[in-house]
């Protein structure tokens, strides 16, 4: 794959009878970059990624891939590969035969290559789909996606039921093919903290609706916290953009939009993390 290729979502709708899945989604996602799709349960992540790929068809709006409408292009379609909610092949296959099915429709797929990934990750290509853990049926959608030789790779909870070990795996390698091939990769996680060095940019959404994207970098340099006294977090919120407020006894953390100038002595400032932002945007805490 040479020069920069973009997959552009432009004012996705999808509807669902009257709840609206995603409402106006217009997001870019680049090859040679990792992007975060971060949002909480509900929030039209999966449904964004299955509409990119044509597993579901938006109401409305356009999906394109280097300007080509990706609505029924097995072609375009060949340079995305996404890992979805579950085994999209018949249970009964073993592993090895859905490597052999996958690369049927993936030209690039590269069988030696998920050979040699089943043996990292102890995953016996004789075993049944059907049979398979939690653990190894994300570990069995991980190695098919990586082998898949796709110019864009997407994630969907590629960690569920990975233990430290195989989760450290996963990272390592994902850097490795990413390194490598110069794809474009979407990681859609809950576990924003292990994620959050890896992703260069970052899409949140929630309600179907796109609350922040652009460079990782640049949404935590949007804002930041300061703790102290009730007294005085009020007084210095006064003005400002006060993006989230949490009280703890006589301790009060103050999230404020912008940058921090003329702080007075007593309050303690600091810079938010990714985990942070996304709380804070989404007023959600914990499930996502």
């Amino acid at each position: 794959m040479s020069g920069i290729s973009i997959i552009k979502t432009e004012n996705i709708i999808k509807k669902y009878g009257k709840n609206i899945a995603l409402d106006g989604v217009s997001v870019e996602i680049e090859s040679g970059r990792i992007y975060g799709l971060l949002g909480r349960n509900g929030a039209g992540k999966s449904t964004l990624m299955n509409i990119i790929t044509n597993r579901v068809f938006a109401t409305s709006g356009k999906v394109t891939l280097d300007g080509e409408d990706l609505l029924e292009n097995d072609k375009a379609l060949n340079r995305i590969y996404a890992m979805s909610e579950t085994v999209a092949l018949p249970g009964g296959l073993s592993f090895k035969q859905a490597v052999n099915i996958t690369a049927d429709f993936y030209k690039k797929f590269d069988k030696e290559y998920a050979k040699s990934l089943a043996e990292k990750f102890r995953l016996d290509p004789k075993k049944r789909l059907s049979g398979l853990s939690t653990g190894y049926t994300t570990i069995a959608k991980i190695i098919l996606t990586l082998a898949s030789g796709a110019d864009f790779l997407i994630f969907d909870e590629p960690v569920l039921g990975l233990d430290a070990n195989h989760r450290d795996l996963f990272y390592r390698l994902l850097v490795e093919r990413y390194a490598k091939q110069n794809c474009g990769v979407v990681i859609s996680t809950h576990l924003i903290e292990e994620c959050e060095n890896l992703v260069e940019n970052v899409i949140i959404i929630d309600k179907g609706k796109v609350l922040a994207a652009g460079k990782t970098e640049d949404i935590l340099a949007d804002g930041y916290s300061v703790t102290g006294s009730k007294k005085l977090v009020k007084a210095y919120c006064d003005g400002k953009e006060v993006l989230a407020e949490k009280n703890l006894g006589a301790i009060c953390s103050a999230y404020i939009r912008g940058v921090p100038y003329n702080v007075p002595s007593g309050l303690e400032v600091s810079n938010p993390d990714l985990q942070h932002v996304f709380i804070t945007l989404t007023g959600e805490e914990g499930e996502q």
